[in-house]
């Protein structure tokens, strides 16, 4: 009897963990192929002159979409990383139980709203009725609140995994709370407000609903104003290019989703770069 459940069990353990490769598999294969032909079809078409040269029609470069990729995440993380740290942290040390566990609640709505209705909501709201029309800041601001969510939620996690007794010494050392919660509390909490940063940029960087109705469309490089002037942008060229019964735009199209990889692979380096600091540290 017990060699038949000896032998059971290791007959279950193989089923499982054959499952799981078979699962892991179906995950991992359908990215390979998406790389694979992204790398293929999207490499050959770069060059100097289409990362320096702005889009004309369906065709010429891409300078215009990286410049104004670039600059809406970046803006938009400017605005939503101290929101979604100090947010954690008024979460984690100073609101009641019944208060933080609300504010918790609604990030977690907030993540699971669809791009496209932020989108519309910014373009009611930033677009037309602010008056800003398709500009950078109107963009920056809807990216930033699909960002907050990600960052609050993960900080505040990391933040609560802070130990007690950290915290408790710095108060008996004669610390005041402030100076507890940022040089204590936040420090030790870098890994985790990282990691959310990282998962927000990636996100940031793959939208195009919010951007059509906020940051409209320029062929042109972006000028620094913030307001009533459309910005260029990856997905856009990706989204609408592939479309397009013309080879350049297919090869746009290619090369602009090749550079948005790239751009996600760097600030994911960053990133881990910034925890290897802090790790040995």
């Amino acid at each position: 009897m017990a060699g038949t459940r000896f032998h059971y069990r290791i007959a279950k353990d193989r089923v499982l963990a054959l499952v799981m490769i078979v699962s892991a598999a179906l995950c991992v294969l359908p990215l390979a192929d998406i790389l694979y032909v992204i790398i293929v079809r999207g490499f050959p078409a770069i060059s100097l002159e289409t990362l320096i040269t702005p889009t004309k029609g369906v065709a010429g470069g891409l300078a215009n979409a990286i410049t104004g990729t670039i600059l809406i995440v970046v803006a938009a993380m400017v605005l939503a990383g101290p929101i979604g740290v100090f947010g954690a942290l008024f979460t984690s040390e100073l609101a009641s139980p019944p208060f933080a566990a609300l504010v918790r609640y609604v990030a977690e709505i907030l993540t699971g709203v669809p791009s496209i209705v932020l989108g519309y909501v910014g373009y009611v709201t930033m677009v037309v009725a602010f008056g800003w029309g398709f500009s950078l800041l109107a963009a920056a601001i809807t990216l930033m609140i699909m960002m907050v969510p990600y960052i609050l939620r993960s900080s505040d996690i990391a933040m609560q995994k802070v130990s007690v007794e950290l915290r408790h010494a710095s108060l008996s050392l004669g610390a005041t709370e402030v100076t507890t919660a940022l040089q204590i509390v936040v420090r030790g909490a870098i890994p985790g407000i990282t990691t959310g940063t990282m998962i927000a940029v990636g996100i940031a960087l793959g939208e195009t609903a919010p951007l059509i109705y906020t940051a409209g469309w320029s062929s042109y490089m972006p000028t620094g104003k913030l307001f009533h002037a459309p910005v260029g942008y990856l997905t856009y060229v990706i989204w609408t290019f592939i479309n397009e019964p013309f080879d350049s735009a297919h090869a746009l199209a290619y090369a602009a989703a090749f550079v948005l990889i790239v751009l996600v692979l760097c600030f994911n380096v960053v990133g881990r770069a910034i925890l290897r600091r802090h790790a040995a540290h």
